[in-house]
Formats: C-alpha cells, sequence, structure tokens
C-alpha cells in the first residue's frame, strides 16, 4: 500500500494557506456556513482528514465523544497537538492519502474539507477511509466544484480536479460506497468566483473582497438554497455512506 501523497501534487509552502483564505478571519460567515453544512451528518465518534491548526475541527468538540484529527503537513500536526494537549478523547495523527491509516478503533464519521481534489488516487483514498470507518458510518466530502471554474488559483495550491456530482459520484462507486446526499452547493459563490478568477484572471481571492462577499453573498446564498435545490456552485457536497455489509 502506498505510503501517502506520492501521487498527489502538493502546494508549495505558503501557496496552501491561500486555499484557506475563506475559511480565515475575513469569512466568518462562510466558516459557520460549512460547519452547518457538515454538522447534522457527524456522528459520534470523527476523524478529520486534513485538519490543518484544527479550527474546524475544534467546532464540533461539544457533540463528540471522541475526535481524531490529522494532517500530512509536520508543522500542522506539531499545532495540533499542542493545541489538544491534554485531552485523552483527542487524537492526533499524520498520514498522507491513500494508506493505511494508524487508527485502531473505527470512527463513525469522516470529515475531509478541501481535500479530494488533491490526491490523485481519490477512489483509493476513499477506501482507505473506509476501512477505518464503521460499517453504516459516513464520509462526508467537501471539494470544488466544476473544472469550468478551474484557473491558476486551483494549479497553484495543487488542485488535481474540480468535480461535479455525476463525477463524484463515480468516485464514491468506485471506492464502494453509497451515496446518501450529493449536490451542488454555493451558487452565488460559484458565479463571483467565475467573474473573478476565471474571467478577471485573479490568481488568488483578494481578502478585502473575501470579507465584503462573506458579508453580502453568503447570507444570500444561505436564503436560495434554504428553498431552491441549485444546479451548480462553487463546492460539491458528498454524504457518503459505508456499506453495512463489507
Amino acid at each position: 500500500m502506498s505510503s501517502g501523497y506520492d501521487r498527489v501534487v502538493q502546494p508549495a509552502a505558503g501557496d496552501e494557506a491561500l486555499e484557506n483564505h475563506l475559511g480565515g478571519d475575513e469569512a466568518r460567515n462562510y466558516r459557520q456556513y460549512e460547519f452547518d453544512m457538515v454538522a447534522p451528518h457527524v456522528g459520534r465518534s470523527m476523524l478529520e482528514i486534513g485538519s490543518g491548526l484544527g479550527h474546524f475541527a475544534e467546532q464540533f468538540l461539544p457533540r463528540l465523544d471522541r475526535l481524531v484529527v490529522s494532517d500530512f503537513d509536520p508543522y500542522c500536526v506539531e499545532q495540533l497537538e499542542k493545541r489538544f494537549a491534554g485531552r485523552d478523547d483527542i487524537s492526533v495523527l499524520q498520514f498522507g492519502l491513500p494508506t493505511d491509516i494508524p487508527l485502531e478503533d473505527k470512527v463513525d464519521t469522516v470529515v475531509m474539507m478541501n481535500v479530494l481534489e488533491h490526491i490523485e488516487d481519490d477512489a483509493e483514498a476513499l477506501r482507505s477511509l473506509a476501512r477505518v470507518t464503521l460499517p453504516g458510518g459516513r464520509i462526508i466530502i467537501w471539494v470544488p466544484g466544476y473544472m469550468q471554474l478551474y484557473g491558476d488559483f486551483d494549479r497553484k495550491v495543487g488542485h488535481v480536479q474540480r468535480y461535479t456530482p455525476k463525477t463524484l459520484r463515480a468516485t464514491v462507486a468506485k471506492a464502494g460506497l453509497d451515496v446518501e446526499v450529493l449536490k451542488p452547493i454555493n451558487f452565488l459563490g460559484g458565479l463571483a468566483w467565475w467573474v473573478a478568477v476565471r474571467r478577471g484572471g485573479v490568481g488568488y481571492p483578494d481578502p478585502r473582497l473575501v470579507k465584503i462577499y462573506d458579508r453580502t453573498v453568503v447570507p444570500l446564498t444561505r436564503l436560495i438554497e434554504r428553498f431552491v435545490r441549485v444546479p451548480f456552485g462553487q463546492t460539491v457536497l458528498c454524504v457518503a455512506r459505508v456499506p453495512k455489509q463489507r
């Protein structure tokens, strides 16, 4: 089995931070949007892939009995160990996908936010996760959507691809998982991204524009998506189930 990330395009140090701009202080509404979309599908034990500095995973602690955070980057792992030091209910792992994940006790939920698009052998990465997920458990996948939005930013941060519901469904099926939820989200964000990055030639998000976007577009997007199933979006969300009979 692969030791992990030998078939993934890795961003240069520093460039990876650009990818998380929408999760920074400029985008608190967007961070809440991410959490609110994912949280209803999370059980009592959770493994997060690509935890970074741990901000996102930490939000789930009040509802969890057990949390496992992980990252491939040694600096992030070091910071995670400092952040969660002294917590018996929290473990920190370092690995890259696909690999045999060093986790003895399986979890009922895996969360991967903006990770799968970096991995060339994405189906094998999902198989790696399925092996440490309880039968009937969920793997929540959040990925950038639609190759029409692929641009310099994607190349800079090491995206192998952007997904559609159709291509993500094919990957999930290839990994032997069942689809519970699969849909594009952040419709207005997708349009804004296309205008700014694809048509406007912006190489990375401007923090000032991100702040404006967060205060205006994100709340409107959330309102629209409460009532309308959108046909397109900046992101594709999938909740996959590990079959009960494996």
